[in-house]
């Protein structure tokens, strides 16, 4: 769950007294029939605004940075390994700062990948084995959390591991970081 600062109670607050505008207005319908759809209708748009709202504000109060971002592939164990610092550059608290890798298989780009890499079993066979052998997907995304409430001006430093797929050739790497 996302730690709120004062800009989300007072955007939460300005949804509450639209609220009880609404229910205040649907409550003095002269047409009683109207009054329960009314009711529903200020609930609903007000909820649906609302959960925007903090989205929004999640997104301009909660600014966070990726520095010093390492990888390095361990053929060993056929992991890859991401290292680097977050810094939390705003003035808000975050509570949970999300890592997102992205891999993307160049081979296919190049030539070098075979059709088979790209054929999708169409469920038959697949059906009765359970298993989906020939399908090797070209794109392998990980999000790790690699913070837990970072204060405002202070950094974190982090590691992690996941599986490399052994079929990928040119490997491009995409890394982002977000705060919520």
């Amino acid at each position: 769950m996302t730690l709120f600062n004062y800009w989300h109670y007072i955007v939460l607050f300005i949804f509450f007294l639209v609220f009880v505008g609404g229910v205040v207005a649907s409550l003095k319908q002269p047409n009683k029939k109207l009054v329960l759809p009314m009711l529903l209708s200020v609930t609903l748009v007000v909820a649906l605004f609302a959960g925007f709202s903090i989205v929004v504000v999640d997104k301009y109060t909660k600014k966070v940075k990726l520095y010093r971002v390492k990888n390095k592939r361990l053929l060993s164990i056929e992991k890859i390994v991401y290292s680097g610092v977050v810094k939390n550059v705003g003035n808000f608290e975050i509570g949970e700062v999300t890592f997102k890798v992205k891999l993307v298989n160049k081979g296919h780009v190049i030539g070098n990948a075979k059709g088979g890499s790209f054929f999708k079993p169409s469920g038959f066979l697949e059906f009765f084995s359970g298993q989906n052998i020939l399908y090797k997907p070209q794109t392998v995304t990980k999000e790790f959390v690699v913070a837990k409430n970072l204060k405002p001006g202070k950094a974190k430093s982090f590691r992690v591991y996941f599986d490399f797929p052994p079929y990928f050739q040119s490997v491009s790497n995409f890394t982002s970081v977000s705060g919520h």
